[in-house]
Formats: structure tokens, sequence, C-alpha cells
């Protein structure tokens, strides 16, 4: 049985719009423990796009689930996280132009600086997580990092029609399969909504998935606590069969 994640980025993305004090990420993260979060995710950016250093201190102080700090591999995120110590960090790529993260990382083509940051942030105390595609290759190189875990990206399944959707779920469970083979922990996430998530909760092995956007934009008509509450109902009790192209009501 998944858990669920469940990212306030864009709670704060509204806030930064205006540049102003509301709504704020660390209250909302408590209405989405009380509606069953099992972890709260934060991509503290470079550019501080939405997440601010001021959030991620305050969720460290307050949050009773988990916190997941998202971040890319350089040396002031390790800092950070090194004086702040989330539960988990969560390594993912990074550009300045992109509106979301885009794609996994190349954990195969920068493997010493990866095993290096894994180690460091690992010898503190903190679980690590390496954001990649469901690639034999790349899933090889996490486990040569010496990370206990991976986030599997979900985008090319929730991006792809629904002729092409069967395809990408195969995918992420022989990604799924292959990990578990490798002693690697398994999460996913990027692009899962209401409509799409039940198939890769049921994937034998997964371990939690981490779901911000769509939640957020439910939480605008029925309230945070409930819109969490109706996504972690998908994720713990998941039809087996994959639905593609029907909705829920």
């Amino acid at each position: 049985m998944a858990s669920l994640g469940v990212n306030i980025d864009h709670i704060a993305n509204v806030r930064q719009a205006r540049r102003t004090v509301e709504p704020d990420p660390v209250s909302y993260a408590l209405l989405a423990e009380l509606g069953g979060a099992d972890g709260i995710t934060v991509h503290l950016r470079e550019d501080r796009r939405h997440i601010q250093d001021r959030d991620v201190e305050l969720l460290r102080a307050t949050v009773r689930t988990r916190l997941n700090l998202e971040m890319a591999a350089t040396a002031e995120m390790e800092a950070i996280a090194l004086r702040l110590r989330p539960d988990m960090v969560t390594l993912v790529p990074e550009r300045r132009e992109e509106v979301t993260t885009e794609g996994g990382l190349d954990v195969r083509g920068q493997l010493p600086a990866f095993t290096a940051l894994t180690r460091s942030l690992q010898q503190a105390g903190i679980g690590v997580s390496l954001f990649v595609d469901a690639d034999p290759d790349q899933l090889e190189a996490c486990r040569q990092s010496g990370a206990r875990w991976v986030e599997l990206h979900t985008g090319r399944y929730a991006e792809a029609s629904w002729a092409e959707q069967p395809q990408e779920l195969a995918r992420l469970e022989k990604g799924t399969a292959l990990a578990r083979e490798f002693g690697l922990r398994v999460n996913a996430g990027h692009g899962l909504t209401y409509q799409n998530v039940e198939p890769i909760a049921a994937i034998p092995g997964m371990e939690e998935l981490n779901i911000g956007h769509t939640i957020v934009a439910r939480a605008l008509a029925v309230g945070l606590e409930q819109a969490v509450r109706q996504m972690k109902a998908l994720v713990q009790n998941p039809r087996r069969e994959p639905l593609f192209g029907q909705r829920h009501p």
C-alpha cells in the first residue's frame, strides 16, 4: 500500500504571485497532515520562485509526519540540508527557465558527484532519494551511488495519450521491479492526478507517491484537507486494472 507525500509548492506559488504573506504554505502543511498526508514535500529552488528559506525552516520545526526536501545537487543546497536535517532529501534536476521539473537526473553521467553528495547527506542521518526516469542504466547508477531510494519520474506516463499509457505504465512497472532487485526503495511522482494515479499506486513495491498540483487545484473547490483525503483514498485503495481514458466522477 503506497503512502502519500503532499507537495505544497503551489501554495507558495500563489503567495509569491503577489509577493505577500498569504497563503502561508506552513499553515497549509498542517491541513494536509490533518487530511492524511504521510509526508510533506517542498522544492527549495535556486531562484526561490516559490518555497522560501523561512518556509523550510518553519516546516522542519512543525511538520509532524516527515519532511521531504527536493533540491538540486549544489553546494548551497547541501549546506542547507545539513543544517536543517529534513527527514529525506530528493535530488532533482533544475533549470531556471523550466516551469516544473522536466525529466530525471543523469546519475550515470555524474556518478562521482552524486555518490559524494549522497554519502555526505546519509552520514548526517538524512535519507536520500534520486529522481530518475525508469531507465535500467540510471537505476544501476543509483545503486552504485549508495542512495537507498529512487523516485521514478512519471511525467511521460502522465502526458501520454490514452493509447500510449499502457506502454508507459509497463515501463514504470519494470523500472520498479528492477530497482527493488537492486535493493532500492521506490517512490514516484510528477504529473499524477485523480484520474491517472491508481495504476501507479497499484504497482507492486511502490512505497510513496509525491503529488502536488492536482491536490492544490482540487483544494480550490473542496478545501485542502478534503482534497488530500480524496487522493489518499485513491493511493491506498487503487483499482488493480488500469482504467485508461476513464475519469472519476
